[in-house]
Protein backbone atom coordinates (compact mmCIF):
# COMPACT_ATOMS: atom_id res chain seq x y z
CA UNK A 1 0.00 0.00 0.00
CA UNK A 2 1.75 3.25 -0.84
CA UNK A 3 1.25 6.12 1.36
CA UNK A 4 2.40 9.39 1.48
CA UNK A 5 5.33 11.01 2.96
CA UNK A 6 2.98 12.82 5.50
CA UNK A 7 2.08 9.87 6.67
CA UNK A 8 5.37 7.96 7.06
CA UNK A 9 6.35 9.55 10.66
CA UNK A 10 8.99 7.95 13.50
CA UNK A 11 7.60 7.30 16.49
CA UNK A 12 9.67 10.32 18.12
CA UNK A 13 8.06 13.01 15.45
CA UNK A 14 4.69 10.98 16.31
CA UNK A 15 4.72 11.60 20.01
CA UNK A 16 5.88 14.90 19.87
CA UNK A 17 3.36 15.92 18.17
CA UNK A 18 0.70 14.09 19.65
CA UNK A 19 -1.90 16.33 21.81
CA UNK A 20 -0.86 16.82 25.68
CA UNK A 21 -3.55 14.54 26.30
CA UNK A 22 -1.26 11.92 25.05
CA UNK A 23 0.33 11.59 28.57
CA UNK A 24 -2.42 9.89 29.94
CA UNK A 25 -2.23 5.76 29.41
CA UNK A 26 -4.90 5.44 27.82
CA UNK A 27 -4.56 8.26 25.09
CA UNK A 28 -0.82 6.84 24.74
CA UNK A 29 -1.37 3.66 24.13
CA UNK A 30 -4.47 4.36 21.52
CA UNK A 31 -1.78 6.52 19.93
CA UNK A 32 0.93 4.15 19.37
CA UNK A 33 -1.66 1.76 17.96
CA UNK A 34 -2.77 4.02 15.29
CA UNK A 35 1.45 4.49 15.13
CA UNK A 36 2.22 0.95 14.41
CA UNK A 37 -1.02 0.67 12.04
CA UNK A 38 0.34 3.45 10.19
CA UNK A 39 3.68 2.28 9.96
CA UNK A 40 2.31 -1.50 8.64
CA UNK A 41 0.38 0.29 6.21
CA UNK A 42 3.29 2.20 4.59
CA UNK A 43 5.27 -0.25 4.95
CA UNK A 44 3.47 -2.28 2.15
CA UNK A 45 1.98 -4.90 4.01
CA UNK A 46 -1.38 -5.02 2.88
CA UNK A 47 -2.54 -7.66 0.49
CA UNK A 48 -3.00 -7.60 -3.19
CA UNK A 49 -6.16 -8.64 -4.48
CA UNK A 50 -5.32 -9.81 -8.17
CA UNK A 51 -8.14 -11.97 -8.89
CA UNK A 52 -11.40 -10.35 -10.20
CA UNK A 53 -13.48 -12.96 -8.73
CA UNK A 54 -11.79 -12.21 -4.95
CA UNK A 55 -14.88 -10.88 -2.77
CA UNK A 56 -15.43 -11.43 0.87
CA UNK A 57 -17.04 -10.30 3.27
CA UNK A 58 -17.48 -10.47 7.15
CA UNK A 59 -20.88 -10.01 9.03
CA UNK A 60 -20.80 -9.19 12.85
CA UNK A 61 -24.23 -9.81 14.29
CA UNK A 62 -23.99 -8.06 17.46
CA UNK A 63 -26.61 -8.92 20.46
CA UNK A 64 -26.62 -6.30 22.33
CA UNK A 65 -27.48 -6.38 26.10
CA UNK A 66 -25.57 -9.90 26.96
CA UNK A 67 -27.20 -12.85 25.46
CA UNK A 68 -27.73 -15.60 28.08
CA UNK A 69 -26.06 -18.07 25.50
CA UNK A 70 -25.70 -20.98 28.25
CA UNK A 71 -29.51 -21.12 27.27
CA UNK A 72 -28.43 -21.17 23.73
CA UNK A 73 -26.25 -24.10 23.70
CA UNK A 74 -26.80 -26.56 26.23
CA UNK A 75 -25.23 -30.13 27.09
CA UNK A 76 -27.63 -32.95 26.27
CA UNK A 77 -25.69 -35.97 27.41
CA UNK A 78 -27.14 -36.94 30.40
CA UNK A 79 -24.63 -36.74 33.39
CA UNK A 80 -23.31 -32.80 32.08
CA UNK A 81 -27.85 -32.33 31.40
CA UNK A 82 -27.96 -33.44 34.66
CA UNK A 83 -25.34 -30.66 36.18
CA UNK A 84 -26.62 -27.87 34.01
CA UNK A 85 -29.87 -28.76 35.31
CA UNK A 86 -29.02 -28.10 39.17
CA UNK A 87 -27.21 -24.98 38.61
CA UNK A 88 -29.46 -23.60 36.60
CA UNK A 89 -32.61 -24.76 38.51
CA UNK A 90 -36.02 -22.66 37.28
CA UNK A 91 -33.79 -21.27 34.37
CA UNK A 92 -32.86 -24.67 32.84
CA UNK A 93 -34.42 -25.51 29.82
CA UNK A 94 -35.84 -28.99 29.68
CA UNK A 95 -33.75 -31.82 28.56
CA UNK A 96 -36.72 -33.17 25.97
CA UNK A 97 -37.36 -29.52 24.43
CA UNK A 98 -33.56 -29.57 23.30
CA UNK A 99 -32.98 -29.59 19.65
CA UNK A 100 -30.30 -32.46 18.94
CA UNK A 101 -26.92 -31.87 17.83
CA UNK A 102 -23.66 -33.63 18.04
CA UNK A 103 -19.84 -32.35 17.90
CA UNK A 104 -16.41 -34.22 18.24
CA UNK A 105 -13.57 -32.14 20.39
CA UNK A 106 -15.55 -31.53 24.12
CA UNK A 107 -15.23 -34.07 26.60
CA UNK A 108 -18.89 -35.41 25.32
CA UNK A 109 -20.45 -35.29 22.46
CA UNK A 110 -24.93 -34.81 22.73
CA UNK A 111 -25.49 -31.47 22.63
CA UNK A 112 -28.90 -29.55 22.22
CA UNK A 113 -30.01 -26.44 20.61
CA UNK A 114 -32.82 -23.77 21.65
CA UNK A 115 -36.24 -25.18 20.81
CA UNK A 116 -36.25 -21.51 18.53
CA UNK A 117 -33.51 -22.31 17.02
CA UNK A 118 -34.94 -25.56 14.50
CA UNK A 119 -33.09 -22.96 11.29
CA UNK A 120 -29.82 -22.75 12.95
CA UNK A 121 -29.63 -26.52 13.93
CA UNK A 122 -30.52 -27.28 10.21
CA UNK A 123 -27.31 -24.95 9.18
CA UNK A 124 -25.21 -26.88 11.70
CA UNK A 125 -26.29 -30.16 10.52
CA UNK A 126 -25.53 -29.31 6.90
CA UNK A 127 -21.83 -28.22 8.00
CA UNK A 128 -22.67 -24.48 7.34
CA UNK A 129 -22.83 -23.52 10.70
CA UNK A 130 -20.35 -23.34 14.00
CA UNK A 131 -20.44 -22.53 17.55
CA UNK A 132 -17.60 -20.86 19.39
CA UNK A 133 -17.69 -22.45 23.32
CA UNK A 134 -16.81 -20.19 26.13
CA UNK A 135 -15.30 -16.76 24.66
CA UNK A 136 -14.81 -13.86 25.57
CA UNK A 137 -12.42 -10.50 26.40
CA UNK A 138 -9.21 -11.17 27.80
CA UNK A 139 -5.71 -9.50 28.20
CA UNK A 140 -3.97 -13.11 28.63
CA UNK A 141 -5.03 -16.40 29.41
CA UNK A 142 -6.36 -15.97 33.17
CA UNK A 143 -7.54 -18.75 35.38
CA UNK A 144 -9.28 -18.26 38.52
CA UNK A 145 -6.05 -17.06 41.05
CA UNK A 146 -5.66 -14.58 37.94
CA UNK A 147 -9.16 -13.57 38.91
CA UNK A 148 -9.39 -13.90 42.86
CA UNK A 149 -5.54 -11.58 43.12
CA UNK A 150 -7.30 -9.41 40.14
CA UNK A 151 -4.76 -9.80 37.77
CA UNK A 152 -5.12 -8.64 34.49
CA UNK A 153 -8.29 -8.60 34.08
CA UNK A 154 -10.57 -6.58 31.25
CA UNK A 155 -11.39 -3.00 32.61
CA UNK A 156 -15.12 -2.40 33.78
CA UNK A 157 -15.55 -6.33 33.88
CA UNK A 158 -19.56 -7.25 33.60
CA UNK A 159 -20.15 -3.81 32.53
CA UNK A 160 -22.23 -3.25 29.48
CA UNK A 161 -20.41 -0.28 28.16
CA UNK A 162 -17.28 -1.50 28.72
CA UNK A 163 -17.43 -5.30 28.08
CA UNK A 164 -19.11 -3.81 24.43
CA UNK A 165 -16.07 -1.68 23.88
CA UNK A 166 -14.00 -4.80 24.51
CA UNK A 167 -15.54 -6.54 22.33
CA UNK A 168 -15.26 -4.22 19.58
CA UNK A 169 -11.93 -3.01 20.17
CA UNK A 170 -9.44 -6.28 21.46
CA UNK A 171 -7.99 -3.62 24.18
CA UNK A 172 -9.76 -4.61 27.41
CA UNK A 173 -6.73 -3.17 29.54
CA UNK A 174 -7.85 0.50 28.51
CA UNK A 175 -11.19 2.03 29.34
CA UNK A 176 -12.62 5.33 28.35
CA UNK A 177 -11.54 6.84 25.24
CA UNK A 178 -11.08 4.16 22.54
CA UNK A 179 -8.59 2.55 20.83
CA UNK A 180 -10.49 2.02 18.12
CA UNK A 181 -12.35 -1.18 16.46
CA UNK A 182 -10.69 -4.12 15.17
CA UNK A 183 -12.87 -3.77 12.27
CA UNK A 184 -11.47 0.31 11.61
CA UNK A 185 -8.48 -1.72 11.62
CA UNK A 186 -8.59 -3.70 9.37
CA UNK A 187 -10.24 -1.50 6.71
CA UNK A 188 -7.39 1.05 7.31
CA UNK A 189 -4.58 -1.69 6.98
CA UNK A 190 -6.70 -3.14 3.68
CA UNK A 191 -8.20 0.34 2.03
CA UNK A 192 -6.06 -0.10 -0.94
CA UNK A 193 -7.72 -3.32 -1.69
CA UNK A 194 -11.07 -1.36 -2.93
CA UNK A 195 -9.04 1.59 -4.13
CA UNK A 196 -11.39 1.54 -7.30
CA UNK A 197 -14.08 2.57 -5.21
CA UNK A 198 -15.45 5.60 -3.01
CA UNK A 199 -17.16 3.55 -0.79
CA UNK A 200 -16.22 2.21 2.72
CA UNK A 201 -14.77 -0.95 3.45
CA UNK A 202 -17.09 -1.01 6.73
CA UNK A 203 -21.20 -0.55 6.19
CA UNK A 204 -23.24 -0.10 9.53
CA UNK A 205 -26.71 -0.65 8.85
CA UNK A 206 -27.38 -0.24 12.86
CA UNK A 207 -25.88 3.84 13.34
CA UNK A 208 -22.11 4.07 14.35
CA UNK A 209 -20.45 1.74 15.92
CA UNK A 210 -17.08 1.45 17.81
CA UNK A 211 -16.66 -2.30 15.99
CA UNK A 212 -15.45 -0.21 12.85
CA UNK A 213 -14.53 2.95 13.81
CA UNK A 214 -10.62 3.94 13.82
CA UNK A 215 -9.20 7.67 12.82
CA UNK A 216 -8.49 7.29 9.59
CA UNK A 217 -11.28 5.21 8.36
CA UNK A 218 -14.64 5.93 7.67
CA UNK A 219 -18.36 4.51 8.40
CA UNK A 220 -20.56 4.00 5.39
CA UNK A 221 -23.89 4.27 7.54
CA UNK A 222 -26.97 2.99 5.55
CA UNK A 223 -30.74 1.73 5.90
CA UNK A 224 -33.24 -0.45 4.83
CA UNK A 225 -33.97 1.83 1.85
CA UNK A 226 -29.87 2.51 1.01
CA UNK A 227 -27.89 5.13 2.26
CA UNK A 228 -29.90 8.37 3.97
CA UNK A 229 -29.44 11.53 1.37
CA UNK A 230 -28.74 14.87 3.37
CA UNK A 231 -32.57 16.29 3.36
CA UNK A 232 -33.28 18.30 0.43
CA UNK A 233 -30.37 17.45 -1.58
CA UNK A 234 -32.51 16.61 -4.52
CA UNK A 235 -34.07 20.22 -5.04
CA UNK A 236 -31.45 22.29 -7.27
CA UNK A 237 -31.80 25.63 -4.75
CA UNK A 238 -31.03 23.71 -1.56
CA UNK A 239 -28.28 21.29 -3.64
CA UNK A 240 -26.82 25.13 -4.53
CA UNK A 241 -26.82 26.00 -1.31
CA UNK A 242 -25.46 22.80 0.52
CA UNK A 243 -22.34 22.75 -2.28
CA UNK A 244 -21.51 26.11 -1.29
CA UNK A 245 -21.45 25.73 2.45
CA UNK A 246 -19.69 22.16 2.01
CA UNK A 247 -16.83 24.23 -0.32
CA UNK A 248 -16.25 26.87 1.55
CA UNK A 249 -12.69 27.06 2.64
CA UNK A 250 -12.74 27.21 6.48
CA UNK A 251 -10.16 28.08 8.66
CA UNK A 252 -11.52 26.33 11.84
CA UNK A 253 -10.09 22.48 11.46
CA UNK A 254 -13.55 21.24 13.01
CA UNK A 255 -15.21 23.20 10.33
CA UNK A 256 -13.20 22.18 7.33
CA UNK A 257 -13.34 18.29 8.93
CA UNK A 258 -17.28 18.34 8.93
CA UNK A 259 -17.14 19.98 5.56
CA UNK A 260 -14.72 17.15 3.75
CA UNK A 261 -16.81 14.02 5.97
CA UNK A 262 -20.32 15.90 4.33
CA UNK A 263 -18.81 16.06 1.59
CA UNK A 264 -17.43 12.96 1.23
CA UNK A 265 -20.91 11.20 2.63
CA UNK A 266 -23.43 12.38 0.05
CA UNK A 267 -21.29 11.77 -2.80
CA UNK A 268 -20.45 8.10 -1.62
CA UNK A 269 -24.32 8.20 -0.66
CA UNK A 270 -25.34 9.02 -3.82
CA UNK A 271 -22.79 6.37 -5.63
CA UNK A 272 -24.35 3.39 -3.03
CA UNK A 273 -28.07 4.40 -3.66
CA UNK A 274 -27.66 4.13 -7.77
CA UNK A 275 -25.96 0.82 -7.34
CA UNK A 276 -28.45 -0.15 -4.32
CA UNK A 277 -31.63 0.91 -6.15
CA UNK A 278 -30.85 -1.26 -9.30
CA UNK A 279 -30.59 -4.92 -6.92
CA UNK A 280 -33.40 -7.08 -6.11
CA UNK A 281 -33.26 -10.28 -2.97
CA UNK A 282 -36.43 -12.42 -4.46
CA UNK A 283 -35.48 -13.97 -1.04
CA UNK A 284 -38.09 -13.68 1.70
CA UNK A 285 -36.66 -12.52 4.95
CA UNK A 286 -38.41 -12.23 8.39
CA UNK A 287 -40.78 -8.66 8.47
CA UNK A 288 -38.73 -7.49 11.38
CA UNK A 289 -35.70 -4.69 11.93
CA UNK A 290 -33.29 -7.50 12.41
CA UNK A 291 -34.56 -9.59 9.07
CA UNK A 292 -34.50 -6.18 6.77
CA UNK A 293 -30.73 -5.36 7.93
CA UNK A 294 -29.89 -8.74 6.76
CA UNK A 295 -32.01 -8.07 3.54
CA UNK A 296 -30.30 -4.94 2.98
CA UNK A 297 -26.90 -6.13 4.01
CA UNK A 298 -27.74 -9.20 1.41
CA UNK A 299 -28.87 -6.28 -0.96
CA UNK A 300 -25.55 -4.15 -0.60
CA UNK A 301 -23.35 -7.77 -1.21
CA UNK A 302 -25.42 -7.74 -4.59
CA UNK A 303 -24.44 -4.44 -5.30
CA UNK A 304 -20.48 -5.12 -4.78
CA UNK A 305 -19.60 -5.57 -8.34
CA UNK A 306 -21.02 -2.05 -9.17
CA UNK A 307 -19.67 -0.42 -5.86
CA UNK A 308 -16.16 -1.91 -7.14
CA UNK A 309 -16.02 -3.63 -3.85
CA UNK A 310 -13.45 -6.43 -3.48
CA UNK A 311 -13.78 -6.34 0.53
CA UNK A 312 -16.80 -5.10 2.66
CA UNK A 313 -17.61 -5.41 6.28
CA UNK A 314 -21.21 -5.20 7.39
CA UNK A 315 -22.08 -4.44 11.31
CA UNK A 316 -26.11 -5.19 12.61
CA UNK A 317 -27.38 -5.08 15.75
CA UNK A 318 -29.90 -6.38 17.79
CA UNK A 319 -31.08 -5.29 20.99
CA UNK A 320 -32.62 -6.23 23.79
CA UNK A 321 -30.80 -9.57 25.46
CA UNK A 322 -30.40 -8.01 28.96
CA UNK A 323 -32.79 -10.42 30.70
CA UNK A 324 -32.41 -9.74 34.55
CA UNK A 325 -36.66 -10.68 34.15
CA UNK A 326 -38.41 -13.15 32.46
CA UNK A 327 -35.40 -14.78 30.90
CA UNK A 328 -37.03 -18.03 29.48
CA UNK A 329 -40.01 -15.99 28.09
CA UNK A 330 -38.12 -13.06 26.48
CA UNK A 331 -35.24 -14.95 25.21
CA UNK A 332 -37.83 -17.50 23.59
CA UNK A 333 -39.70 -15.02 22.14
CA UNK A 334 -36.50 -13.82 20.15
CA UNK A 335 -34.46 -16.58 19.21
CA UNK A 336 -36.98 -17.23 16.43
CA UNK A 337 -36.09 -13.71 14.89
CA UNK A 338 -32.48 -14.66 15.24
CA UNK A 339 -32.58 -17.89 13.60
CA UNK A 340 -34.98 -17.02 10.85
CA UNK A 341 -33.03 -13.90 9.75
CA UNK A 342 -30.15 -16.02 9.90
CA UNK A 343 -31.44 -18.79 8.03
CA UNK A 344 -32.89 -15.88 5.38
CA UNK A 345 -29.72 -14.60 5.02
CA UNK A 346 -27.39 -18.09 4.03
CA UNK A 347 -30.60 -18.33 1.09
CA UNK A 348 -30.18 -14.91 -0.03
CA UNK A 349 -26.44 -15.66 -0.27
CA UNK A 350 -27.30 -18.90 -2.01
CA UNK A 351 -29.24 -16.98 -4.50
CA UNK A 352 -27.05 -14.62 -5.39
CA UNK A 353 -23.92 -17.30 -5.28
CA UNK A 354 -22.23 -15.80 -2.59
CA UNK A 355 -22.17 -18.29 0.26
CA UNK A 356 -18.21 -18.89 0.23
CA UNK A 357 -17.46 -15.51 -0.42
CA UNK A 358 -19.17 -14.28 2.99
CA UNK A 359 -18.88 -15.07 6.93
CA UNK A 360 -21.76 -13.90 9.22
CA UNK A 361 -20.57 -13.95 12.80
CA UNK A 362 -21.98 -13.30 16.34
CA UNK A 363 -20.98 -10.88 19.54
CA UNK A 364 -22.33 -9.86 22.55
CA UNK A 365 -21.53 -8.21 25.56
CA UNK A 366 -20.86 -11.34 27.87
CA UNK A 367 -22.51 -14.54 29.11
CA UNK A 368 -24.72 -14.42 32.18
CA UNK A 369 -24.62 -16.14 35.57
CA UNK A 370 -26.10 -19.27 35.44
CA UNK A 371 -27.47 -18.43 38.95
CA UNK A 372 -30.58 -16.79 38.86
CA UNK A 373 -32.06 -13.29 40.23
CA UNK A 374 -35.07 -14.53 40.78
CA UNK A 375 -36.49 -15.12 37.12
CA UNK A 376 -33.56 -13.67 34.95
CA UNK A 377 -29.61 -13.30 35.20
CA UNK A 378 -27.21 -11.02 35.79
CA UNK A 379 -24.33 -10.04 33.84
CA UNK A 380 -21.36 -12.68 33.63
CA UNK A 381 -18.18 -13.27 31.08
CA UNK A 382 -17.64 -15.97 29.15
CA UNK A 383 -20.27 -16.93 26.53
CA UNK A 384 -21.42 -18.85 23.56
CA UNK A 385 -21.13 -17.72 19.70
CA UNK A 386 -22.32 -18.81 16.14
CA UNK A 387 -20.63 -18.58 12.74
CA UNK A 388 -22.00 -19.08 9.54
CA UNK A 389 -20.44 -19.46 5.81
CA UNK A 390 -18.85 -21.61 3.17
CA UNK A 391 -15.53 -21.15 4.20
CA UNK A 392 -16.81 -22.12 8.11
CA UNK A 393 -15.93 -25.60 9.37
CA UNK A 394 -19.62 -26.13 10.38
CA UNK A 395 -21.45 -29.15 12.36
CA UNK A 396 -18.62 -28.67 15.15
CA UNK A 397 -18.55 -26.53 18.61
CA UNK A 398 -14.91 -25.29 18.94
CA UNK A 399 -13.36 -23.93 22.05
CA UNK A 400 -13.87 -25.41 25.33
CA UNK A 401 -17.36 -25.80 26.72
CA UNK A 402 -16.93 -25.32 30.28
CA UNK A 403 -18.07 -27.64 33.24
CA UNK A 404 -21.07 -25.58 34.46
CA UNK A 405 -21.27 -26.78 38.21
CA UNK A 406 -20.88 -24.12 40.77
CA UNK A 407 -16.84 -24.25 41.83
CA UNK A 408 -15.30 -25.43 39.53
CA UNK A 409 -12.39 -24.33 38.33
CA UNK A 410 -13.94 -22.34 35.40
CA UNK A 411 -16.30 -20.24 37.02
CA UNK A 412 -15.99 -16.57 39.37
CA UNK A 413 -19.27 -17.18 41.54
CA UNK A 414 -22.81 -17.73 40.22
CA UNK A 415 -22.07 -19.44 37.48
CA UNK A 416 -19.84 -16.45 35.88
CA UNK A 417 -17.08 -18.30 33.70
CA UNK A 418 -14.08 -17.63 33.13
CA UNK A 419 -13.20 -17.30 29.25
CA UNK A 420 -10.99 -20.01 27.58
CA UNK A 421 -11.12 -18.59 23.74
CA UNK A 422 -10.38 -14.91 23.80
CA UNK A 423 -11.87 -12.22 20.99
CA UNK A 424 -8.74 -12.01 19.94
CA UNK A 425 -8.75 -15.66 18.91
CA UNK A 426 -11.99 -15.06 17.25
CA UNK A 427 -11.24 -12.26 15.20
CA UNK A 428 -7.73 -13.18 14.36
CA UNK A 429 -8.82 -16.55 12.44
CA UNK A 430 -11.77 -14.04 10.62
CA UNK A 431 -9.04 -11.49 9.56
CA UNK A 432 -6.74 -14.17 8.33
CA UNK A 433 -9.13 -15.51 5.62
CA UNK A 434 -10.78 -11.56 4.77
CA UNK A 435 -6.46 -10.99 3.86
CA UNK A 436 -4.88 -9.73 6.88
CA UNK A 437 -1.38 -11.15 6.30
CA UNK A 438 0.39 -12.90 9.44
CA UNK A 439 2.83 -9.96 10.30
CA UNK A 440 0.00 -7.63 10.87
CA UNK A 441 -2.45 -9.60 13.05
CA UNK A 442 -0.87 -8.47 15.98
CA UNK A 443 -1.12 -4.59 14.98
CA UNK A 444 -5.02 -5.46 14.40
CA UNK A 445 -4.96 -7.75 17.68
CA UNK A 446 -2.51 -5.94 20.27
CA UNK A 447 -2.85 -9.03 22.79
CA UNK A 448 -3.03 -11.69 20.30
CA UNK A 449 0.69 -13.19 20.90
CA UNK A 450 -0.79 -13.88 24.61
CA UNK A 451 -2.89 -16.61 23.25
CA UNK A 452 -1.44 -17.35 19.58
CA UNK A 453 1.69 -17.40 17.39
CA UNK A 454 0.46 -15.09 14.33
CA UNK A 455 2.92 -16.81 12.28
CA UNK A 456 1.68 -20.36 13.41
CA UNK A 457 0.31 -22.12 10.29
CA UNK A 458 -2.29 -23.33 12.48
CA UNK A 459 -5.35 -21.70 12.70
CA UNK A 460 -6.11 -19.91 16.38
CA UNK A 461 -9.34 -22.00 16.12
CA UNK A 462 -9.74 -23.75 13.48
CA UNK A 463 -13.38 -22.98 12.98
CA UNK A 464 -12.27 -21.44 9.02
CA UNK A 465 -10.83 -22.99 6.11
CA UNK A 466 -8.70 -20.43 5.36
CA UNK A 467 -8.79 -22.42 1.55
CA UNK A 468 -12.00 -21.18 0.78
Amino acid sequence: MSQSKDNQISRRRFLGEAPCAAVGSISLFSSLLSLKLTNAAAAANAPSISNDDDYKALVCVFLAGGNDSYNMLVPRQNDAYNVYANTRAHLALSQESLLPITTTGQAYSEFGLHEQFTRMQSLYDDGNLAFIANIGTLIRPTTKSDYNSRSFLPKGLFSHSDQQAHWQTCVPQVRGASPGGWGGRIAELMESVNADSNISMNISVSGLNTFQANQQTFTFVANNNGAADMVAYDDPFEKAAVDSLLTENYKNLFSKTFGRNSRRFIDSSIVFNEAFDNTQIATLFPATNFGNSLKTVARTIAAQSKLNMKRQCFFVRIGGWDHHSELLNAQGSMLPNVSDSIYSFWNALGELGMQDNVVTFSASDFGRTLTSNDVGSDHGWGGNAFVMGGPVQGGKIYGNYPELHIGSNSETGRGRQIPTTSVDQYGAELARWFGVSNGELSTIFPNLENFFDPYSVEQPIGFINQNV
